[in-house]
């Protein structure tokens, strides 16, 4: 036999040499909810380990995350049900805590990238991401004005990198023009292109407390069953002046990050979601997985798949494992 592959597999250094696939901190975006108050660090039951930050227990956590090389963070409000109503005025408005927060680390953290959510459900007494008639429609042209405020508010308070993920038609052109309009043109928008109407985000909902209160969200998010419509999507968004596409959840759609990265010159990004996570974890805590080497393996699989850039809740654990050694040539 003159082609034997398992010669490129022989020992640690030939696999290193032959590796394709290399993932480091800088891909990475950790996820952090944020709440109003002080001295608050609440875990959420059904994602161990991630909490509900205040700002004064969030800035020591961001800090020790930047000596790990955690440069990114998107950060996601759990809003009191009496400060939600139709409209979501709350999430523009000047005592938004949340705003607030990005303004604090700015100014503490000025070196960090912070990316933001911009969608209506944290905001709505509705709980959907979008603007809810009386008939129990959700209304796409009279959701994008709501959603221009919340962005330019947010760029205002020093985010970096905005990520709508309402799903709304449109809103990347409505989005992108009013932040040019306010002079924040330098303001990303990380589009969510390929948000799926999927049964894997139900931890990240305990902790935000933002379910819809009746119906769904399959008229606004993609059907589980669908590739070729993720094209559209991404199309349009580029078109709209998206810098980033994004694909949400990762797991059960790597196929459809195979795809964008195979047609689109712009940077992808892959949401490995709580319902991901939460799994994982769960295994790992019953001894059926090693952690150590299945969540590396995990985030492996997203990368490989086409993802440039990595919302994962695992962020933290995994820049540790760098750090301590425990990840390197496989």
């Amino acid at each position: 036999m003159l082609s034997r592959p398992r010669r490129n597999r022989k020992n640690k250094a030939v696999r290193g040499f032959a590796q394709e696939t290399h993932l480091g901190v800088e891909n990475l975006i950790y996820p952090l909810f944020v709440y109003d108050g002080k001295g608050i660090k609440e875990e959420v039951k059904s994602m161990p380990g991630n909490f509900r930050w205040s700002i004064d227990m969030l800035l020591p956590e961001v800090e020790e995350c930047l000596k790990l090389g955690i440069g990114t963070y998107v950060l996601f409000p759990a809003v009191e049900e009496k400060l939600k109503d139709k409209t979501a005025s709350y999430s523009y408005a000047e005592e938004n805590f949340y705003l607030h927060i990005l303004r604090k680390l700015k100014e503490t953290f000025p070196e960090i990238c912070l990316m933001t959510d911009v969608a209506m459900d944290p905001y709505s007494s509705d709980g959907h991401d979008g603007y809810v008639n009386e008939k129990g429609e959700i209304v796409n042209d009279i959701t994008l004005p709501i959603l221009a405020k919340m962005s330019v508010a947010q760029a205002q308070a020093g985010a970096d990198i905005l990520g709508p993920s309402d799903m709304m038609d449109g809103r990347i052109g409505y989005i992108r023009h009013a932040l040019d309009e306010a002079g924040y043109s330098d303001v990303s928008i990380m589009s969510y292109t390929a948000k799926y109407a999927s049964a894997f985000y139900g931890p990240f909902r305990d902790a935000l407390d933002s379910a819809p209160k009746a119906g769904d969200k399959k008229t606004y998010q993609m059907n589980p069953a669908n590739s070729r419509e993720a094209l559209i999507e991404a199309s349009l968004d580029v078109a709209e002046g998206a810098d980033f596409l994004m694909v949400k959840p990762a797991l059960p759609y790597l196929d459809i990050i195979a795809l964008l990265k195979q047609n689109y010159d712009i940077p992808i990004a892959a949401y490995n979601v709580s319902g991901e996570c939460a799994m994982l974890t769960a295994a790992c805590q019953n001894g059926w997985l090693n952690f150590e080497k299945a969540m590396p393996e995990m985030l492996m699989s997203i990368r490989r798949a086409g993802a440039d850039v990595i919302l994962t809740y695992f962020a933290k654990a995994y820049a540790e494992m760098l750090r301590d050694g425990k990840i390197g040539k496989w």
